[in-house]
Protein backbone atom coordinates (compact mmCIF):
# COMPACT_ATOMS: atom_id res chain seq x y z
CA UNK A 1 0.00 0.00 0.00
CA UNK A 2 2.53 2.62 -1.01
CA UNK A 3 1.69 6.29 -0.96
CA UNK A 4 1.13 8.17 -4.19
CA UNK A 5 2.82 11.23 -2.70
CA UNK A 6 6.34 9.98 -3.36
CA UNK A 7 5.55 9.85 -7.08
CA UNK A 8 4.34 13.44 -7.07
CA UNK A 9 7.14 14.89 -4.96
CA UNK A 10 10.21 12.63 -4.97
CA UNK A 11 12.99 14.08 -2.83
CA UNK A 12 16.13 14.55 -4.88
CA UNK A 13 18.65 14.10 -2.04
CA UNK A 14 18.92 12.37 1.33
CA UNK A 15 20.42 13.64 4.58
CA UNK A 16 20.59 10.66 6.93
CA UNK A 17 21.35 11.62 10.56
CA UNK A 18 22.22 9.00 13.17
CA UNK A 19 22.64 9.48 16.90
CA UNK A 20 24.42 7.01 19.18
CA UNK A 21 22.62 5.56 22.23
CA UNK A 22 19.73 8.04 21.93
CA UNK A 23 16.47 6.90 23.48
CA UNK A 24 13.23 8.79 22.94
CA UNK A 25 14.35 11.50 25.37
CA UNK A 26 13.16 14.29 23.08
CA UNK A 27 10.57 17.00 23.45
CA UNK A 28 8.70 15.76 20.37
CA UNK A 29 8.32 12.36 22.06
CA UNK A 30 6.77 13.93 25.14
CA UNK A 31 9.73 14.29 27.50
CA UNK A 32 8.84 17.34 29.63
CA UNK A 33 12.37 18.05 30.88
CA UNK A 34 14.69 17.72 27.90
CA UNK A 35 15.57 20.71 25.74
CA UNK A 36 15.82 19.64 22.08
CA UNK A 37 14.38 22.53 20.05
CA UNK A 38 16.16 21.76 16.77
CA UNK A 39 15.20 18.09 16.62
CA UNK A 40 11.69 19.05 17.72
CA UNK A 41 11.53 21.59 14.90
CA UNK A 42 12.53 18.85 12.45
CA UNK A 43 9.81 16.63 13.93
CA UNK A 44 7.21 19.36 13.44
CA UNK A 45 7.76 19.10 9.69
CA UNK A 46 8.24 15.32 9.59
CA UNK A 47 6.43 12.05 9.92
CA UNK A 48 7.30 10.79 13.40
CA UNK A 49 7.13 7.11 14.32
CA UNK A 50 6.36 6.87 18.03
CA UNK A 51 6.97 3.13 18.35
CA UNK A 52 10.18 2.29 16.46
CA UNK A 53 12.48 -0.46 17.73
CA UNK A 54 16.01 -1.67 17.08
CA UNK A 55 16.84 -5.29 16.30
CA UNK A 56 19.55 -5.54 18.96
CA UNK A 57 20.42 -2.98 21.62
CA UNK A 58 24.11 -2.65 20.86
CA UNK A 59 25.86 -0.49 18.28
CA UNK A 60 27.46 -2.84 15.74
CA UNK A 61 24.64 -5.36 15.25
CA UNK A 62 21.94 -2.68 15.22
CA UNK A 63 23.67 -0.47 12.65
CA UNK A 64 24.46 -3.43 10.40
CA UNK A 65 20.86 -4.62 10.57
CA UNK A 66 19.45 -1.18 9.82
CA UNK A 67 21.82 -0.46 6.92
CA UNK A 68 21.37 -3.90 5.30
CA UNK A 69 17.71 -4.42 6.32
CA UNK A 70 18.68 -7.86 7.60
CA UNK A 71 18.15 -9.10 11.14
CA UNK A 72 21.05 -10.22 13.37
CA UNK A 73 20.37 -13.90 12.68
CA UNK A 74 20.89 -13.11 8.98
CA UNK A 75 23.91 -10.81 9.37
CA UNK A 76 25.28 -13.26 11.97
CA UNK A 77 26.60 -10.31 13.90
CA UNK A 78 25.81 -10.24 17.63
CA UNK A 79 29.07 -8.63 18.77
CA UNK A 80 31.60 -6.38 16.99
CA UNK A 81 33.86 -9.00 15.49
CA UNK A 82 32.60 -10.17 12.11
CA UNK A 83 31.92 -8.56 8.74
CA UNK A 84 28.68 -9.58 7.10
CA UNK A 85 30.11 -9.77 3.56
CA UNK A 86 32.60 -12.39 4.76
CA UNK A 87 30.67 -14.24 7.46
CA UNK A 88 27.05 -14.11 6.27
CA UNK A 89 26.33 -12.82 2.76
CA UNK A 90 27.29 -10.06 0.33
CA UNK A 91 24.30 -7.94 1.29
CA UNK A 92 23.71 -4.60 -0.39
CA UNK A 93 23.52 -1.68 2.03
CA UNK A 94 21.25 1.34 1.98
CA UNK A 95 23.97 3.78 0.80
CA UNK A 96 25.32 1.18 -1.63
CA UNK A 97 21.88 0.91 -3.22
CA UNK A 98 21.68 4.69 -3.64
CA UNK A 99 25.21 4.71 -5.05
CA UNK A 100 24.16 2.12 -7.65
CA UNK A 101 21.31 4.46 -8.66
CA UNK A 102 23.66 7.34 -9.47
CA UNK A 103 23.84 9.07 -6.09
CA UNK A 104 27.04 10.45 -4.63
CA UNK A 105 27.19 8.78 -1.22
CA UNK A 106 29.18 10.26 1.66
CA UNK A 107 29.72 9.32 5.30
CA UNK A 108 30.67 11.62 8.18
CA UNK A 109 31.27 10.36 11.72
CA UNK A 110 29.87 7.11 13.09
CA UNK A 111 27.47 5.57 10.58
CA UNK A 112 28.62 1.97 10.34
CA UNK A 113 30.22 0.64 13.51
CA UNK A 114 33.98 1.02 13.00
CA UNK A 115 36.44 -1.87 13.06
CA UNK A 116 35.94 -5.46 11.98
CA UNK A 117 32.15 -5.03 11.75
CA UNK A 118 32.61 -2.78 8.70
CA UNK A 119 35.92 -4.22 7.43
CA UNK A 120 37.93 -1.37 9.02
CA UNK A 121 36.75 0.85 6.13
CA UNK A 122 33.14 1.72 7.02
CA UNK A 123 32.29 -0.55 4.08
CA UNK A 124 34.15 1.67 1.61
CA UNK A 125 34.17 1.53 -1.39
CA UNK A 126 31.01 -0.61 -1.53
CA UNK A 127 28.79 1.88 0.28
CA UNK A 128 30.50 5.22 -0.27
CA UNK A 129 31.65 7.24 -3.26
CA UNK A 130 34.48 8.84 -1.27
CA UNK A 131 36.38 7.68 1.82
CA UNK A 132 34.37 8.25 5.01
CA UNK A 133 35.31 11.10 7.33
CA UNK A 134 36.07 10.47 11.01
CA UNK A 135 36.70 13.34 13.43
CA UNK A 136 40.39 13.38 14.42
CA UNK A 137 39.60 14.22 18.05
CA UNK A 138 37.73 10.93 18.52
CA UNK A 139 41.09 9.29 19.22
CA UNK A 140 40.95 10.92 22.67
CA UNK A 141 37.46 9.68 23.54
CA UNK A 142 38.70 6.73 25.60
CA UNK A 143 41.75 8.49 27.02
CA UNK A 144 42.08 10.22 30.39
CA UNK A 145 40.55 13.55 29.43
CA UNK A 146 38.32 14.34 32.41
CA UNK A 147 39.69 16.78 34.96
CA UNK A 148 39.28 15.69 38.57
CA UNK A 149 38.98 17.77 41.73
CA UNK A 150 42.76 17.77 42.18
CA UNK A 151 43.43 18.76 38.60
CA UNK A 152 44.49 15.29 37.43
CA UNK A 153 43.01 13.65 34.33
CA UNK A 154 40.81 10.58 34.55
CA UNK A 155 38.86 8.21 32.29
CA UNK A 156 35.51 9.01 33.85
CA UNK A 157 31.91 8.40 32.89
CA UNK A 158 30.93 11.97 33.78
CA UNK A 159 33.23 14.21 31.77
CA UNK A 160 31.87 17.71 31.16
CA UNK A 161 34.83 19.72 29.86
CA UNK A 162 36.03 23.14 28.86
CA UNK A 163 36.27 22.62 25.10
CA UNK A 164 39.12 25.13 24.82
CA UNK A 165 41.23 22.85 27.03
CA UNK A 166 40.65 19.76 24.89
CA UNK A 167 43.17 18.66 22.23
CA UNK A 168 42.70 20.90 19.22
CA UNK A 169 40.15 22.94 21.15
CA UNK A 170 37.32 20.77 19.86
CA UNK A 171 35.26 17.59 20.32
CA UNK A 172 34.30 14.82 17.85
CA UNK A 173 30.71 15.88 17.22
CA UNK A 174 31.75 19.50 16.73
CA UNK A 175 34.18 18.32 14.05
CA UNK A 176 31.63 16.04 12.38
CA UNK A 177 29.05 18.82 12.27
CA UNK A 178 31.60 21.21 10.76
CA UNK A 179 32.58 18.68 8.08
CA UNK A 180 28.95 17.93 7.22
CA UNK A 181 28.18 21.66 7.00
CA UNK A 182 31.17 22.09 4.67
CA UNK A 183 29.91 19.29 2.44
CA UNK A 184 26.37 20.66 2.34
CA UNK A 185 27.58 24.10 1.35
CA UNK A 186 29.65 22.59 -1.42
CA UNK A 187 26.73 20.50 -2.62
CA UNK A 188 24.53 23.57 -2.70
CA UNK A 189 27.11 25.47 -4.74
CA UNK A 190 27.51 22.61 -7.21
CA UNK A 191 23.93 22.93 -8.38
CA UNK A 192 23.00 20.16 -10.82
CA UNK A 193 25.86 17.75 -10.17
CA UNK A 194 23.44 14.94 -9.42
CA UNK A 195 21.70 13.70 -6.27
CA UNK A 196 23.52 12.96 -3.02
CA UNK A 197 23.09 10.70 -0.02
CA UNK A 198 24.91 12.20 2.97
CA UNK A 199 25.00 10.17 6.19
CA UNK A 200 26.10 11.94 9.37
CA UNK A 201 26.64 9.93 12.53
CA UNK A 202 27.08 11.73 15.85
CA UNK A 203 28.79 10.03 18.80
CA UNK A 204 26.61 11.44 21.56
CA UNK A 205 24.94 10.74 23.87
CA UNK A 206 27.20 7.63 23.94
CA UNK A 207 29.47 7.42 26.98
CA UNK A 208 31.74 8.85 28.18
CA UNK A 209 29.76 12.04 28.60
CA UNK A 210 32.63 14.18 27.30
CA UNK A 211 30.57 17.21 26.40
CA UNK A 212 30.87 21.00 26.69
CA UNK A 213 30.39 21.79 30.36
CA UNK A 214 27.92 24.61 29.74
CA UNK A 215 25.19 22.12 28.79
CA UNK A 216 25.00 20.93 32.40
CA UNK A 217 23.55 24.32 33.34
CA UNK A 218 20.39 23.39 31.43
CA UNK A 219 19.67 20.65 33.96
CA UNK A 220 20.30 21.72 37.57
CA UNK A 221 20.64 18.71 39.84
CA UNK A 222 17.77 19.87 42.03
CA UNK A 223 15.50 19.51 38.98
CA UNK A 224 16.61 15.96 38.21
CA UNK A 225 14.78 12.89 39.47
CA UNK A 226 15.50 9.20 39.65
CA UNK A 227 14.00 6.72 37.21
CA UNK A 228 10.36 5.98 38.06
CA UNK A 229 11.28 2.32 38.64
CA UNK A 230 14.89 2.28 39.90
CA UNK A 231 14.75 -1.15 41.55
CA UNK A 232 15.41 -4.51 39.91
CA UNK A 233 11.93 -6.06 39.42
CA UNK A 234 11.28 -9.10 41.58
CA UNK A 235 10.08 -11.18 38.66
CA UNK A 236 12.94 -10.34 36.30
CA UNK A 237 14.81 -13.50 35.22
CA UNK A 238 18.51 -13.26 36.04
CA UNK A 239 19.40 -13.98 32.41
CA UNK A 240 17.57 -10.83 31.36
CA UNK A 241 19.56 -8.49 33.60
CA UNK A 242 22.20 -6.20 32.13
CA UNK A 243 25.01 -5.60 34.71
CA UNK A 244 26.22 -2.39 32.95
CA UNK A 245 29.87 -3.38 32.78
CA UNK A 246 30.88 -0.50 30.50
CA UNK A 247 29.92 1.95 33.25
CA UNK A 248 31.72 -0.08 35.91
CA UNK A 249 34.99 0.25 33.97
CA UNK A 250 35.00 4.06 34.18
CA UNK A 251 37.17 5.46 36.97
CA UNK A 252 34.49 7.50 38.72
CA UNK A 253 32.10 4.54 38.78
CA UNK A 254 34.83 2.17 39.98
CA UNK A 255 35.42 4.53 42.90
CA UNK A 256 31.83 3.92 44.05
CA UNK A 257 32.70 0.26 44.77
CA UNK A 258 29.23 -0.97 43.83
CA UNK A 259 28.56 -4.67 44.19
CA UNK A 260 28.27 -6.94 41.15
CA UNK A 261 25.91 -7.50 39.42
CA UNK A 262 23.00 -5.48 40.81
CA UNK A 263 24.66 -2.55 42.56
CA UNK A 264 22.89 -0.23 43.11
CA UNK A 265 24.62 3.00 42.19
CA UNK A 266 24.23 5.62 44.96
CA UNK A 267 21.24 7.85 44.35
CA UNK A 268 23.22 11.09 44.15
CA UNK A 269 25.41 9.60 41.42
CA UNK A 270 22.33 8.29 39.60
CA UNK A 271 21.05 11.85 39.42
CA UNK A 272 24.35 13.04 38.01
CA UNK A 273 24.31 10.32 35.32
CA UNK A 274 20.83 11.37 34.28
CA UNK A 275 21.89 15.03 34.29
CA UNK A 276 24.86 14.32 32.03
CA UNK A 277 22.79 12.19 29.64
CA UNK A 278 20.21 14.95 29.23
CA UNK A 279 22.97 17.51 28.73
CA UNK A 280 24.55 15.28 26.08
CA UNK A 281 21.21 15.10 24.26
CA UNK A 282 20.94 18.90 24.19
CA UNK A 283 24.53 19.09 22.90
CA UNK A 284 23.55 16.64 20.14
CA UNK A 285 20.49 18.75 19.35
CA UNK A 286 22.67 21.80 18.70
CA UNK A 287 24.76 19.84 16.17
CA UNK A 288 21.62 18.63 14.39
CA UNK A 289 20.48 22.24 14.28
CA UNK A 290 23.73 23.25 12.59
CA UNK A 291 23.14 20.66 9.85
CA UNK A 292 19.56 21.74 9.24
CA UNK A 293 20.53 25.40 9.08
CA UNK A 294 23.25 24.54 6.55
CA UNK A 295 20.64 22.66 4.52
CA UNK A 296 18.58 25.85 4.48
CA UNK A 297 21.51 28.13 3.72
CA UNK A 298 22.51 25.90 0.80
CA UNK A 299 18.94 26.01 -0.57
CA UNK A 300 18.69 22.26 -0.34
CA UNK A 301 15.92 21.93 2.25
CA UNK A 302 13.12 21.94 -0.32
CA UNK A 303 14.40 18.89 -2.23
CA UNK A 304 16.25 16.86 0.43
CA UNK A 305 14.69 14.14 2.54
CA UNK A 306 15.97 14.18 6.13
CA UNK A 307 15.92 10.97 8.16
CA UNK A 308 16.75 11.08 11.87
CA UNK A 309 17.16 8.08 14.14
CA UNK A 310 19.43 6.26 16.58
CA UNK A 311 20.96 2.80 16.77
CA UNK A 312 19.14 1.94 20.04
CA UNK A 313 18.12 3.43 23.37
CA UNK A 314 19.83 3.62 26.77
CA UNK A 315 18.60 2.75 30.26
CA UNK A 316 18.78 5.56 32.80
CA UNK A 317 18.27 3.49 35.94
CA UNK A 318 15.00 1.82 34.96
CA UNK A 319 14.82 -1.73 36.35
CA UNK A 320 18.08 -1.02 38.19
CA UNK A 321 19.91 -1.06 34.84
CA UNK A 322 22.11 1.38 32.95
CA UNK A 323 23.24 1.54 29.31
CA UNK A 324 21.75 -0.65 26.59
CA UNK A 325 22.28 -4.45 26.40
CA UNK A 326 18.70 -5.60 27.10
CA UNK A 327 15.34 -6.17 25.44
CA UNK A 328 13.41 -3.59 27.46
CA UNK A 329 11.80 -0.65 25.64
CA UNK A 330 14.24 1.82 27.19
CA UNK A 331 17.07 -0.04 25.43
CA UNK A 332 15.39 -0.98 22.14
CA UNK A 333 13.06 1.94 21.39
CA UNK A 334 14.47 4.69 19.18
CA UNK A 335 13.35 7.99 17.68
CA UNK A 336 12.55 7.75 13.97
CA UNK A 337 11.35 10.59 11.77
CA UNK A 338 11.23 11.40 8.05
CA UNK A 339 11.13 14.92 6.67
CA UNK A 340 9.99 14.61 3.05
CA UNK A 341 9.41 17.94 1.27
CA UNK A 342 6.11 17.87 -0.58
CA UNK A 343 4.82 15.04 1.61
CA UNK A 344 5.31 15.84 5.29
CA UNK A 345 5.86 19.56 4.70
CA UNK A 346 5.10 21.82 1.76
CA UNK A 347 7.78 24.47 1.16
CA UNK A 348 6.81 27.61 -0.71
CA UNK A 349 8.73 27.02 -3.92
CA UNK A 350 7.65 30.39 -5.32
CA UNK A 351 8.99 32.31 -2.33
CA UNK A 352 11.70 30.19 -0.72
CA UNK A 353 12.28 30.94 2.94
CA UNK A 354 13.98 29.49 5.96
CA UNK A 355 12.55 26.10 6.90
CA UNK A 356 14.92 25.21 9.75
CA UNK A 357 16.13 28.35 11.55
CA UNK A 358 18.69 27.45 14.20
CA UNK A 359 17.27 27.50 17.72
CA UNK A 360 19.75 28.31 20.49
CA UNK A 361 18.95 26.05 23.42
CA UNK A 362 20.48 28.65 25.74
CA UNK A 363 18.15 31.37 24.48
CA UNK A 364 15.61 32.90 26.83
CA UNK A 365 12.53 32.04 24.83
CA UNK A 366 10.97 28.61 25.17
CA UNK A 367 10.58 26.80 21.85
CA UNK A 368 8.16 23.89 21.90
CA UNK A 369 7.31 22.13 18.66
CA UNK A 370 4.72 19.43 18.26
CA UNK A 371 5.41 16.42 16.09
CA UNK A 372 3.92 16.75 12.61
CA UNK A 373 2.47 13.56 11.18
CA UNK A 374 2.37 10.96 13.96
CA UNK A 375 2.36 7.20 13.40
CA UNK A 376 1.71 4.90 16.34
CA UNK A 377 2.25 1.67 14.44
CA UNK A 378 5.01 -0.55 15.79
CA UNK A 379 7.89 -0.38 13.30
CA UNK A 380 11.54 -1.48 13.16
CA UNK A 381 14.88 -0.14 12.03
CA UNK A 382 15.00 -2.81 9.30
CA UNK A 383 12.08 -0.88 7.76
CA UNK A 384 14.28 2.16 7.12
CA UNK A 385 16.08 0.85 3.99
CA UNK A 386 12.96 0.10 1.88
CA UNK A 387 11.14 3.20 3.13
CA UNK A 388 13.93 5.68 2.40
CA UNK A 389 14.44 4.12 -1.03
CA UNK A 390 10.80 4.34 -1.98
CA UNK A 391 10.26 7.86 -0.65
CA UNK A 392 13.26 9.01 -2.70
CA UNK A 393 11.57 7.72 -5.85
CA UNK A 394 13.58 4.50 -6.17
CA UNK A 395 12.21 0.97 -6.25
CA UNK A 396 12.10 -0.50 -2.76
CA UNK A 397 13.98 -3.81 -2.48
CA UNK A 398 11.81 -6.90 -2.69
CA UNK A 399 11.08 -8.87 0.49
CA UNK A 400 13.69 -11.51 1.27
CA UNK A 401 12.87 -15.17 0.66
CA UNK A 402 12.82 -17.65 3.54
CA UNK A 403 16.56 -18.29 3.17
CA UNK A 404 18.34 -15.20 1.91
CA UNK A 405 22.07 -15.60 2.58
CA UNK A 406 22.75 -15.66 -1.17
CA UNK A 407 20.38 -12.77 -1.95
CA UNK A 408 22.41 -9.58 -2.34
CA UNK A 409 19.48 -7.15 -2.45
CA UNK A 410 16.29 -7.78 -0.49
CA UNK A 411 14.67 -6.56 2.70
CA UNK A 412 13.58 -8.20 5.93
CA UNK A 413 11.73 -5.01 6.83
CA UNK A 414 8.58 -3.35 5.55
CA UNK A 415 8.16 -0.39 3.22
CA UNK A 416 6.39 2.15 5.42
CA UNK A 417 5.45 4.46 2.53
CA UNK A 418 1.78 3.55 2.98
CA UNK A 419 1.80 5.35 6.34
CA UNK A 420 2.64 8.74 4.80
CA UNK A 421 0.06 11.34 3.87
CA UNK A 422 -2.26 11.22 6.86
CA UNK A 423 -2.22 13.51 9.87
CA UNK A 424 -2.15 10.62 12.33
CA UNK A 425 -2.34 6.86 12.18
CA UNK A 426 -3.50 4.80 15.13
CA UNK A 427 -2.25 1.54 16.50
CA UNK A 428 -2.19 -1.41 14.12
CA UNK A 429 -2.99 -4.73 15.79
CA UNK A 430 -1.01 -6.59 13.14
CA UNK A 431 2.38 -4.96 13.72
CA UNK A 432 5.11 -6.60 15.78
CA UNK A 433 8.76 -5.63 16.24
CA UNK A 434 11.41 -8.28 16.82
CA UNK A 435 14.48 -7.69 18.97
CA UNK A 436 17.02 -10.04 20.47
CA UNK A 437 19.94 -10.09 22.89
CA UNK A 438 22.62 -12.72 23.55
CA UNK A 439 23.86 -13.90 26.94
CA UNK A 440 26.75 -16.18 27.96
CA UNK A 441 24.88 -17.78 30.88
CA UNK A 442 21.64 -17.80 32.86
CA UNK A 443 23.10 -15.57 35.58
CA UNK A 444 24.92 -12.25 35.10
CA UNK A 445 28.59 -12.52 34.16
CA UNK A 446 31.25 -9.88 33.51
CA UNK A 447 30.68 -10.51 29.78
CA UNK A 448 26.87 -10.60 29.91
CA UNK A 449 26.62 -7.24 28.16
CA UNK A 450 28.89 -8.07 25.23
CA UNK A 451 29.55 -11.80 24.92
CA UNK A 452 31.73 -12.92 22.05
CA UNK A 453 29.98 -15.13 19.51
CA UNK A 454 31.74 -18.28 20.79
CA UNK A 455 30.48 -17.58 24.32
CA UNK A 456 26.80 -17.08 23.50
CA UNK A 457 24.75 -19.80 25.18
CA UNK A 458 21.34 -18.12 25.43
CA UNK A 459 19.47 -15.79 23.09
CA UNK A 460 16.57 -13.66 24.26
CA UNK A 461 14.07 -13.25 21.42
CA UNK A 462 11.55 -10.51 22.11
CA UNK A 463 8.26 -9.64 20.42
CA UNK A 464 6.86 -6.13 20.89
CA UNK A 465 3.32 -5.29 19.82
CA UNK A 466 1.34 -2.19 20.74
CA UNK A 467 -0.01 -3.92 23.85
CA UNK A 468 2.58 -6.44 25.04
CA UNK A 469 6.25 -7.37 25.14
CA UNK A 470 6.95 -11.11 25.19
CA UNK A 471 10.48 -12.50 25.50
CA UNK A 472 11.76 -16.07 25.53
CA UNK A 473 15.33 -16.85 26.52
CA UNK A 474 16.30 -19.89 24.46
CA UNK A 475 19.34 -22.10 24.27
CA UNK A 476 21.55 -20.98 21.39
CA UNK A 477 24.30 -22.74 19.42
CA UNK A 478 26.92 -20.21 18.22
CA UNK A 479 28.34 -22.73 15.76
CA UNK A 480 25.10 -23.11 13.82
CA UNK A 481 23.60 -19.69 14.70
CA UNK A 482 20.44 -21.52 15.74
CA UNK A 483 18.15 -21.22 18.75
CA UNK A 484 16.47 -24.28 20.23
CA UNK A 485 12.79 -23.46 20.73
CA UNK A 486 12.41 -26.49 23.02
CA UNK A 487 15.19 -25.27 25.36
CA UNK A 488 13.45 -22.49 27.27
CA UNK A 489 15.64 -20.91 29.96
CA UNK A 490 13.27 -18.12 31.04
CA UNK A 491 10.44 -15.94 29.82
CA UNK A 492 8.97 -12.46 30.23
CA UNK A 493 5.49 -11.14 29.48
CA UNK A 494 4.49 -7.54 30.10
CA UNK A 495 1.00 -6.22 29.34
CA UNK A 496 1.62 -2.59 28.48
CA UNK A 497 -1.81 -1.11 29.23
CA UNK A 498 -1.40 -1.96 32.91
CA UNK A 499 2.40 -2.06 33.03
CA UNK A 500 3.90 0.46 30.58
CA UNK A 501 7.28 0.45 32.35
CA UNK A 502 7.54 -3.35 32.10
CA UNK A 503 8.07 -4.03 35.80
CA UNK A 504 5.62 -6.89 36.41
CA UNK A 505 6.53 -10.11 34.62
CA UNK A 506 3.41 -12.20 34.00
CA UNK A 507 5.21 -15.14 32.42
CA UNK A 508 4.49 -18.25 34.45
CA UNK A 509 6.86 -21.17 34.05
CA UNK A 510 4.30 -23.53 35.56
CA UNK A 511 1.94 -22.65 32.72
CA UNK A 512 4.46 -23.62 30.06
CA UNK A 513 3.33 -26.81 28.40
CA UNK A 514 6.45 -28.91 27.99
CA UNK A 515 8.39 -28.90 25.80
CA UNK A 516 7.08 -25.59 24.37
CA UNK A 517 5.86 -22.34 25.94
CA UNK A 518 2.15 -21.72 26.36
CA UNK A 519 0.38 -20.06 23.44
CA UNK A 520 -1.12 -16.83 24.70
CA UNK A 521 -4.58 -16.72 23.13
CA UNK A 522 -7.58 -14.89 24.59
CA UNK A 523 -8.42 -17.58 27.14
CA UNK A 524 -4.88 -17.99 28.47
CA UNK A 525 -4.49 -14.21 28.57
CA UNK A 526 -7.58 -14.03 30.77
CA UNK A 527 -6.13 -16.69 33.08
CA UNK A 528 -2.93 -14.71 33.56
CA UNK A 529 -4.17 -11.13 33.68
CA UNK A 530 -7.72 -11.52 34.92
CA UNK A 531 -9.21 -10.00 31.80
CA UNK A 532 -9.47 -10.75 28.11
CA UNK A 533 -6.95 -9.13 25.79
CA UNK A 534 -6.97 -9.43 22.03
CA UNK A 535 -3.70 -10.69 20.57
CA UNK A 536 -2.93 -11.09 16.90
CA UNK A 537 -1.86 -14.74 16.92
CA UNK A 538 -0.48 -17.03 19.61
CA UNK A 539 2.86 -15.62 20.72
CA UNK A 540 4.72 -18.88 20.32
CA UNK A 541 3.59 -19.10 16.71
CA UNK A 542 4.95 -15.58 16.11
CA UNK A 543 8.27 -16.67 17.57
CA UNK A 544 8.35 -19.85 15.50
CA UNK A 545 7.61 -17.89 12.33
CA UNK A 546 10.30 -15.34 13.18
CA UNK A 547 12.95 -17.98 13.86
CA UNK A 548 12.04 -19.76 10.64
CA UNK A 549 12.38 -16.51 8.69
CA UNK A 550 8.73 -16.42 7.65
CA UNK A 551 8.11 -13.04 9.33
Amino acid sequence: RPSMYCFLFPAKNVLFIMADDLRTTLGCYGDPLVKTPNIDQLASKSQVFLNAFAQQAVCGPSRTSMLTSRRPDTTRLYDFYSYWRVDAGNYTTLPQYFKSQGYTTMSVGKVFHPGIASNYTDDYPYSWSVPPYHPPSFRYEKEKMCKGAGGGLHANLLCAVDVAEQPGGTLPDLESAAEAVRLLRGLGDDGDDGPFFLAVGFHKPHIPFRIPQEYLSLYPLDQMSLAPDPEVPEGLPSVAYNPWMDLRLREDVMALNTSFPYGPIPKDFQLRIRQHYYAAVSYLDAQVGRLLTALDDSRLADDTMVVFSSDHGWSLGEHGEWAKYSNFDVATQVPLMFYVPGVTFFPDWLQPGTIFPFVDVFGRSEHRFKAGHVVRNVVELVDVFPTVSYMAGLDAPEPCPLVSFKEELCTEGDNLAYTFGRLERGKDDEDIAFSQYPRPADVPQVNSDLPLLANIKVMGYSLRSWDYRYTLWLGFDPNTFKANVTDVHAGELYMLADDPLQDHNLYRQDEVAAPLPHSWDEESSEAVTGRKRRMRVPLLEDLRLYLSGTI
